[in-house]
């Protein structure tokens, strides 16, 4: 989603104030990176590859064709550019996620009017086993939820199940909307709501499945995922960004990978406490098992609250300050 007078303001803040995001160390694959490619300037969705170790799946959100580019996070470049046939031309494409069935899932799920389209897209194409660029035939979806339109940029297949499922955004709080057992061509997918969320630009399940974590503009929150519902939730460490809009788990589940758009914008990676890569994923918590806070930052989660509610407090001035502006 294009930034608009709150995130653009609040990217502005961040930058006067000194505040960056802190970066975790990493010498080899899924170590932060910085996107390159001059074409990727919405990188709006993330998803880790399970086939190439260390490369990142992600896509433009509006105004760029049928597109999805493999990053390499060692070097940051794209080292594939996918074309997806079969497809309509995309309106605003905001999530990406890899399902267990070795598929990628792109959502054109974004609707800047907030339900001005009674229905969005999904297009799903098996992950390339060459990493090149290719034209591959994707399979499109057409989805509508049952509670009528809505705006979302959060699409995560359960690494399970291969259930997908959407969070909706909205400022003052959203909805988890369940798909069908089994996508489906020729009739419209309803998705159905079964849970609260708050504001939402993007999440992703742990690799086993029993955690979903939803990240925002200036905060992230996992809650535990079990049969389908959502259970207690906690936060978790996450780097401010100057428009904060992606997130996955590294394939190994040792780690998170948090995205923003812009120009070479970073991807910044947060170690999951008590992880070294490697062996069956377990969910992070609260209570040591969490997004352990990033090398070389002590302030913690109450740091970044503290600089993101001193942003929200600017911004609401600068709006106040801009209409007064207007009346005069």
């Amino acid at each position: 989603m294009r930034s608009y007078l709150t995130v653009s303001g609040a990217a502005a803040l961040l930058l006067l104030a000194g505040a960056s995001p802190a970066v975790a160390s990493g010498d080899g694959a899924d170590r932060s990176f910085t996107i390159e490619d001059p074409r990727i300037t919405e990188s709006s969705g993330l998803a880790a590859s399970r086939a190439h170790p260390g490369i990142y799946w992600t896509h433009n959100d509006s105004d760029d064709g049928p597109y999805v580019y493999a990053v390499d996070s060692r070097t940051g470049k794209t080292v594939a550019t996918i074309t997806m046939r079969g497809v309509g031309a995309p309106r605003d494409v905001e999530a990406i996620s890899l399902g267990p069935d070795g598929n990628l899932y792109v959502g054109d799920i974004g609707d800047n009017l907030n339900g001005s389209w009674d229905h969005v897209w999904i297009y799903r194409f098996p992950e390339p086993k060459v990493l090149k660029d290719a034209t591959v035939r994707a399979t499109q979806f057409d989805v509508k939820y049952a509670d009528g339109a809505r705006n979302a940029e959060a699409l995560m297949v359960h690494p399970k199940t291969g259930r997908v499922y959407i969070a909706s955004k909205n400022e003052d709080g959203g909805g988890l909307y369940e798909g069908p057992a089994e996508l489906t061509t020729g009739r419209t997918n309803v998705f159905r709501r079964v849970g609260e969320v708050p504001w939402v630009t993007d999440g992703a399940f742990s690799p086993d499945g029993k955690e979903l974590l939803l990240r925002s503009y200036f905060s992230a929150r996992g809650y535990a995922f079990k049969e389908g519902r959502l259970g207690a939730d906690h936060a978790v460490q996450a780097p401010l960004q100057r428009q904060a809009e992606s997130v996955t788990y590294t394939a190994d589940s040792s780690a998170l990978m948090f995205g923003s758009e812009g120009e070479r914008s970073d991807v910044v990676r947060v170690d999951i406490a008590g992880r070294s890569g490697g062996g069956d994923s377990k969910s992070p918590s609260k209570d040591g098992g969490g997004a352990s806070p990033p090398a070389g930052d002590g302030s913690g989660e109450k740091g970044s609250t503290l600089v993101g509610a001193v942003v929200l407090a600017a911004v609401g001035a600068l709006v106040f300050m801009n209409r007064r502006r207007k009346r005069g």
